[in-house]
């Protein structure tokens, strides 16, 4: 029974209680009396009854107010004290049952604190054993996720449905590079823990390679697949499959329970190598013509030695002008397929700032020789064979000592085009050109060490050039190395060193199976987006604007901070000045970002098979559902609010704000009101509130959402 059901039944009671033993008494003696008697009681409680009435009244009011504020604080707050039990029990172990109420209900409260503290001095001592036996496997964990993110390959493992089980790093990048587009913006990628990997590759493709595997795991051979395919984008893939196997070797035949993926982008070096091959046979038929007009020539000045001058002429002229053509055509082609011509020795993608301070790091420690940075750009990123290119920087600076007592050197680099520019500089005496082709083709040593390669080896292994040079008014001289300058891709790549290691594996999908969004299932079961978004105001109706729409998925119960979507939007509206210090969002920030138009499919894309998750989702689904006849999407997934889950969970708590909220379940965050931020907040207040929402036994979506519907809140309407 409810409490306040319990209250009205306790103001009938003691109206009862009250009036009872007085009527009951009335009739009793009103049936013994006469009639004569009847008439005199008559006459006297019409006199009297005012008076009493109005006595009863007051003393029955009285004694409501005392129940009622008996009720407040003893019922009301041994529930409300029940609801902060329950969350120290589960959702925030360090909240503390307040002090508030009677004597007695104080006592209460201090004796469950210290029940509390002392189960937490149990907790950490259970904690700490958990940790020590789990030790040794997280390790290998970690070992794990530290290999497969510092791989160079892009590696996805999957189930046997196709759900992602883990990737890389290298497999993040590559993917959100290929989901990149015109009308797509950032967190649209292709990849993410539980999502398809037929999203990206042909799924008649994947399974006939499962099929080769098992074949050639039953016929006892090595288990692989290779496989060539097209993304959408019409981006050509290079795919190598091998098989995950279960069982223990000695038991049985093992039988494949996912693969591993190796992915390779080769649409680049196929596109390098079919322009070079129609370079190669454009030179070839082109050049055919010049050399029968060259030998026609040559022929005749052999064979007519004694030929008119001016014909001569006319002959050398047509070697001339045949050998110039040949040679124009020779050096345009060499120039436009320089790249891919160059030596192939593996190069690896370094900023040319640590090169350089690597070399000074040597320079300095073992030859003594002090170095300076001179217009060195931090950002400049080369392709290199780094311990050569290193080594050969120490060399000239070994030899520049030795020979011209030089008493400092000077780093600069700059870039034109396609190639950098790395120069070693000093001030002192010019070297003659004999010198520097020596020092060019010797052996290198340096430091006492000995390299079996010269410098000029070392430029050809980068395919590059270098050079002596002068600067006549500043009295120095400087070695110039040319060398390639990295891809772009590789600036990219490089982003996981200032993020930390992301969580990007989780091994109890293997368990996942392939379902659509089912009501009845259970909440821990699913895969759900969590989203907010940041708008002009506070009234969509009325024409307010999305300017942020930010979002983090949550699969197997974790939150994973590095699955996002974030992405700023051009509202094509002003921004209200009140809002700004609000979401922090100005208008130069708002000022060439995509529209709603371009962003809105994208967060679809991102969100599609799961179920949406929002504080106050009501207000944030307003907004999306007035751009369906815009943009043609209908976000058609359950919608779970944590707002509203808030007030099923602690029905007698006062406020159910997300800050409230947050505070109330232990949760920091850095800050307010920027949607990615708010989505993650919201997604840690989520996974807090499942296990209270189970106390209440709602462990379905279908319970969850009906149980929401009946709260005060659900009102609420935008």
């Amino acid at each position: 029974m409810k409490a306040k059901v319990r209250f009205l039944l306790a103001i009938v009671v003691l109206g009862l209680l009250m009036t009872g033993p007085f009527v009951v008494t009335s009739i009793l003696v009103w049936a013994g009396m006469e009639e004569s008697e009847r008439n005199m009681l008559l006459e006297l409680l019409m006199s009297r009854l005012p008076i009493g009435t109005m006595m009863t009244i007051f003393g029955f009011g009285i004694g409501v107010a005392v129940l009622h504020k008996l009720f407040k604080q003893y019922v009301e707050g041994l529930l409300g004290m029940a609801e902060q039990l329950r969350l120290m029990l589960g959702a925030n172990r360090n909240f503390r049952v307040k002090l508030n109420g009677p004597p007695e209900v104080q006592q209460l409260a201090q004796a469950a604190n210290d029940l509390a503290a002392q189960r937490d001095m149990l907790m950490d001592d259970v904690d700490a054993r958990i940790a020590q036996a789990n030790a040794s496997v997280e390790e290998e964990k970690n070992r794990l996720a530290a290999l497969m993110s510092e791989l160079a390959q892009a590696v996805v493992v999957c189930n046997l449905d196709g759900r992602i089980l883990l990737y890389n790093n290298r497999a993040r990048l590559q993917f959100k590079a290929l989901s990149q587009g015109p009308t797509t913006v950032a967190g649209g990628a292709l990849i993410g823990l539980g999502r398809s990997i037929f999203s990206i590759l042909e799924k008649n493709q994947v399974e006939h390679s499962q099929e080769i595997i098992r074949q050639r795991l039953a016929n006892g051979k090595s288990a692989m697949a290779n496989f060539v395919t097209t993304t959408r984008g019409g981006q050509l893939l290079r795919v190598q499959m091998v098989p995950v196997l279960s069982g223990t070797p000695g038991e049985g035949e093992p039988q494949m329970t996912g693969y591993v993926l190796t992915v390779d982008n080769i649409t680049r070096t196929l596109e390098e190598e079919a322009r070079r091959d129609h370079a190669l046979h454009a030179l070839t038929e082109g050049s055919r013509a010049a050399l029968g007009s060259i030998r026609a020539a040559v022929a005749n000045l052999i064979d007519y030695p004694e030929m008119d001058p001016e014909l001569r002429e006319r002959f050398v002229k047509v070697v001339d002008d045949e050998a110039s053509r040949m040679s124009q055509r020779l050096d345009e082609t060499m120039h436009e397929f320089s790249d891919s011509m160059k030596t192939r020795w593996p190069l690896e993608d370094v900023l040319a700032m640590d090169v350089i301070s690597a070399a000074q790091r040597r320079i300095e420690d073992k030859l003594k020789l002090p170095t300076k940075i001179e217009d060195v750009d931090g950002t400049l990123w080369i392709k290199a064979d780094s311990f050569s290119l290193v080594f050969a920087l120490v060399f000239v600076a070994e030899r520049l000592q030795d020979h011209y007592q030089i008493r400092d050197l000077r780093f600069r680099t700059s870039s034109e085009g396609k190639l950098a520019y790395l120069d070693i500089i000093w001030v002192g005496q010019a070297i003659s050109s004999e010198t520097f082709y020596t020092w060019e083709m010797e052996t290198m040593h340096a430091l006492g060490e000995t390299s079996s390669l010269s410098l000029r080896d070392v430029v050809d292994r980068h395919g590059g050039e270098i050079w002596y040079q002068r600067e006549k008014a500043a009295h120095r001289a400087f070695f110039r190395f040319v060398l390639p300058l990295a891809t772009p891709e590789a600036e990219v790549a490089d982003e996981r060193r200032s993020t930390g290691r992301p969580e990007y594996y989780d091994f109890d999908l293997f368990k996942f199976e392939d379902k659509s969004i089912d009501l009845d299932r259970k909440l821990s079961e699913l895969t759900y987006t969590v989203f907010d978004t940041e708008t002009t105001g506070l009234e969509p109706s009325n024409g307010d604007e999305i300017i942020q729409i930010g979002a983090a998925r949550i699969v197997n119960n974790r939150l994973l901070k590095q699955e996002i979507f974030n992405q700023i939007v051009d509202p094509e509206r002003p921004l209200k000045p009140e809002s700004i210090p609000i979401h922090g969002i100005t208008e130069d920030m708002v000022r060439g970002q995509p529209n709603i138009d371009i962003v809105l499919p994208g967060f679809h894309a991102f969100c599609e098979e799961t179920v949406l998750i929002a504080h106050n989702a009501a207000f944030d689904m307003r907004f999306l559902q007035l751009k369906e006849e815009r943009t043609g999407l209908r976000f058609t997934q359950p919608v779970l609010d944590t707002l509203l889950l808030s007030a099923v969970v602690h029905p007698n708590q006062e406020s159910h704000r997300l800050d409230a909220v947050l505070e109330r379940l232990g949760i920091d965050i850095d800050t307010r009101h920027n949607a990615l931020d708010d989505a993650v907040a919201t997604g840690e207040v989520f996974l807090k509130l499942l296990p209270l929402l189970e106390e209440k036994g709602i462990v379905t979506v279908r319970q969850a959402l009906e149980a929401s519907e009946k709260t005060y809140f659900a009102r609420i309407k935008y």
